[in-house]
């Protein structure tokens, strides 16, 4: 176990993956001027459970991803953070907000890759990229569906699951993943099952009012 400190988001930051933050807080900006004083600058970060992101109170999951600081860029009233994910620990123990959440916690087992899963890696990026691509045309999307992976296949298969375009709760299944088939498999179930909605207009009637019985 370890110490370190902590900073509850409304999303969910895979391995492998950036992160661009404001901080503006001063918890939040003390917490930076600390970490940033270690060889290797990182923060946890977990999932808000309920609450917001700003001024405390907030209840969290206890899974999460440690965040390695690339950039940092001081500007007037706040800083802009680039950061990157890199393992996943589970929470063990919160620690006091004081002033700044901080938790004890246990790095989790890293995902192995075999040959084997070669198919069904290539079949979740070409699901994900295609429901992604669909789902552009019915409204905005986070990430282009032709936005550049990893050629390693671990990191690209968590990269997967950031682009994937889920909600909070499916992202965090994911995060949990105990293995690397089981990750690619529910990335690919999860897309389906979200495409539907993704992919589905409203119908409108002839008075111009929406249809809402097939929701």
């Amino acid at each position: 176990m370890a110490d370190v400190a902590m900073f509850p988001l409304g999303t969910v930051l895979f391995p492998h993956t950036p992160l661009a933050l404001r901080i503006f807080e001063q918890r939040y900006l003390m917490m930076l001027g600390r970490v940033l004083d270690d060889d290797e600058p990182s923060f946890g970060v977990v999932l808000i459970e309920r609450g917001s992101e700003a001024g405390g109170g907030d209840q969290r999951f206890s899974v999460g991803t440690m965040a390695r600081i690339l950039q940092v860029d001081p500007r007037a009233d706040d800083v802009h953070l680039i950061a990157v994910g890199g393992a996943r620990v589970a929470v063990d123990r919160w620690l006091e907000d004081d002033p700044y959440p901080a938790a004890s916690v246990t790095p989790m087992p890293e995902l192995a890759w075999s040959e084997e899963l070669a198919p069904l890696h290539a079949q979740a990026e070409q699901i994900v990229r295609r429901v992604l691509a669909r789902a552009a045309e019915f409204g905005d999307v986070r990430w282009d569906a032709n936005v550049e992976l990893s050629e390693d296949p671990v990191e690209s298969a968590w990269q997967l699951a950031a682009i994937a375009p889920l909600g909070q709760m499916d992202q965090l299944r994911l995060l949990g993943a105990t293995t690397l088939g089981g990750l690619l498999r529910d990335i690919i179930d999860l897309t389906l099952d979200a495409e539907v909605l993704l992919t589905t207009r409203p119908e409108i009637d002839d008075a111009g009012d929406i249809d809402l019985s097939g929701y």
